[in-house]
């Protein structure tokens, strides 16, 4: 069986992104009355009164310049909202709750960065991990398949990203 690695924004580039985004702009924090905002940072959602900021980010970015990708027009920037300082990240391996729970869209990038597949994920009340996996096995089962990004549906904004683990 299959299992994979969830990856938040790592810290290093979400302290870089406080600093200057990927839009080439310094973005002022806020504080968050309501709560609520999904955090990318480390994969929950803001707790009223949290200082947070929303940064623009491209996701495939920084994988490709690891990997020697050129993504072309799939390095698309979007939104993402951040603690406005540094956080303790995740609390788990796993995937995280707050982002199974909900519709998403499952992209699968290939060794050049560009999408090769994707899933809609939209899963019955107590079924996310299960469907979750079921979607990245199916994606993965692709050995094109490199990397898969996790997003919102109505938003369109970047959760997460997942590579196979070992």
């Amino acid at each position: 069986m299959t299992t994979y690695r969830y990856r938040c924004i790592p810290a290093d580039v979400a302290a870089a992104l406080r600093i200057r985004d990927d839009a080439g702009e310094t973005r002022a924090p806020f504080v968050d009355d309501d709560g609520g905002a999904p955090l990318r940072c480390c994969l929950r959602r803001s707790t009223p009164g949290e200082s947070i900021v929303l940064v623009s980010y491209a996701p495939l970015r920084r994988w490709a310049a690891a990997h020697g990708a050129a993504p072309g027009a799939y390095d698309e920037i979007g939104p993402v909202f951040l603690h406005a300082s540094p956080c303790a990240g995740p609390d788990g391996d796993g995937f995280p709750s707050a982002v199974a729970s909900a519709r998403r869209v499952f992209r699968g990038y290939d060794k050049r960065g560009h999408i090769i597949g994707g899933r809609l994920v939209d899963p019955a009340p107590g079924a996310a991990p299960l469907v979750a996996e079921a979607a990245l096995d199916d994606l993965f089962a692709d050995p094109a398949v490199e990397v898969v990004h996790i997003r919102a549906v109505e938003f369109g904004c970047f959760h997460a990203e997942v590579r196979r683990d070992g």
